[in-house]
């Protein structure tokens, strides 16, 4: 065999500095590119940060209103600055409808879980509101529960923020029943009932459990079987099934909030209704924008080529890509979250039974970009929503055996027909399939098993198993 030279035309595409550039700014979160132009602020003299207001009409801008910081800072007392403070940061809005609470946008990352709780709330509760919230919390320990009397706290927010009989208290309530659940609790008993008020009443063993919390927790610790039997009446059996279900309880819940480091995560986007349709705006505070330093445009244009100018001219490029790529992504970020919530608005407004499947592929021709364009620019960015914080790539699920709604979707409604059915008759997996069958759900009875399983919902013969004993 001889050697032979041969020449060949071939076509290739390289990328420049540019496009890779703005290819990874898509894929940094919120807190990677504050760290990045931080970096590039301090290094290029020609960049500068953005700090002038933008139009009035720019959604983004209005999502953070000065009315909502004023409102909670008047309301606050002295011995509460640092929470009320926080509040009124959690707590921005469109100023043009006061109620659009979906606008508001979370606090900075904060290592406190109270201003963590605070800025979970900010999207729900009036800024006044949110001050007495503040004060609860500064009266709650590490573990979560109050550290003093309850009366005499209440009695004293009540003073310093003049409220009615009764509006402090309401607050507490939906701190004891909100995330984490047992917040601000009086005592174990307290923390433990709020808990196991959020499970289905349906399920077996939670209106025993109920009991045994409320009137025998002591006897429940001291795992003292005879007496809980002579004190409910119940079978053995049955005690032990609420016995778990008290076991799986958090006695400590203010602890939860400092091992869950998601409670950090701050939104990218924030949704929210109003008007009849639905809003999306950029998060200000995870969404820095720079600039290229005008006063040295002028000056490098009429400048000669001599090294040090070259030097500077190639600083001002450089400038000029990170603004442009910086801007590029936020504007990629805005569309394609709007065309997911155009999207998941079914989600948004009903819950997981209305999540619809929805794939990155079907978003990108939408918006007219690559589909590894929304990949990058969904990962690690959170949206805000009355429903709570959700990363983007929460929207995106497939179809199951030809359903026309999603799987999260399936197996939420799954939950919602057995909370829904007589104890003594629990569905089967198949009477189950049918039932979703008649909502136009088609799936399998293994499907059904699947998620049930999922949910940790044990087969219709163990639920019936358990009613009876109970």
């Amino acid at each position: 065999m001889k050697n032979r030279l041969a020449a060949a035309q071939t076509q290739s595409q390289s990328l420049n500095a540019q496009v890779l550039q703005s290819i990874r700014l898509l894929g940094l979160s919120g807190l990677e590119l504050e760290q990045e132009l931080a970096e590039a602020l301090a290094q290029n003299p020609m960049l500068e940060r953005e700090d002038e207001s933008p139009d009035a009409d720019d959604e983004a801008a209005r999502a953070v209103a000065p009315e909502a910081r004023a409102a909670l800072e008047t309301a606050a007392f002295d011995e509460l600055p640092d929470f009320a403070g926080a509040a009124s940061t959690a707590a921005g809005f469109d100023p043009d409808d006061g109620e659009d609470r979906c606008a508001r946008i979370a606090a900075p990352a904060s290592s406190d879980p109270a201003l963590r709780v605070l800025a979970g709330l900010a999207a729900e509760l009036a800024p006044a509101d949110l001050a007495i919230a503040a004060a609860w919390l500064e009266h709650t320990g590490d573990a979560g529960y109050l550290a003093a009397d309850r009366a005499a706290i209440d009695a004293r927010i009540s003073a310093g923020l003049g409220l009615r009989a009764g509006q402090a208290e309401a607050i507490r309530q939906r701190l004891l029943h909100g995330t984490p659940a047992g917040l601000a609790a009086v005592d174990l008993r307290e923390c433990l009932l709020a808990q196991i008020h959020d499970l289905p009443a349906s399920d077996a063993g939670t209106a025993l459990a109920r009991e045994m919390i409320d009137r025998s927790l002591a006897l429940v610790a001291a795992r003292d079987w005879p007496a809980l039997a002579a004190a409910h009446g119940a079978p053995m059996e049955a005690l032990r099934i609420a016995a778990r279900l008290i076991q799986a309880l958090n006695p400590r819940p203010g602890l939860a909030l400092v091992e869950d480091e998601s409670m950090h995560a701050l939104p990218d986007v924030v949704a929210w209704p109003a008007d009849g349709r639905w809003h999306v705006a950029l998060n200000p505070q995870t969404a820095p924008r720079v600039r290229v330093a005008g006063e040295y445009e002028g000056v490098l244009a009429e400048a000669g080529d001599s090294p040090s100018v070259q030097q500077l001219k190639a600083l001002l490029n450089e400038a000029r890509w990170l603004a442009r790529g910086v801007a590029q992504r936020h504007e990629t970020l805005l569309r394609v979250t709007r065309a997911v919530v155009s999207r998941q608005r079914a989600f948004l407004e009903r819950g997981d039974e209305g999540l619809l499947p929805l794939t990155l592929k079907e978003i990108a021709t939408e918006v007219g970009v690559h589909e590894s364009t929304v990949s990058r620019i969904t990962t690690g960015k959170y949206l805000q929503t009355p429903r709570g914080l959700f990363e983007l790539k929460r929207f995106f699920g497939v179809k199951l055996e030809g359903s026309a709604i999603a799987g999260v979707a399936i197996r939420a409604l799954v939950k919602k027909l057995i909370e829904a059915e007589r104890p003594e008759a629990p569905l089967a997996d198949d009477v189950l399939a049918a039932l979703l069958a008649r909502r136009g759900v088609q799936v399998a009875r293994r499907t059904v098993a699947k998620y049930r399983d999922q949910l940790d919902i044990p087969p219709a013969r163990q639920r019936g198993t358990a009613t009876r004993a109970a």
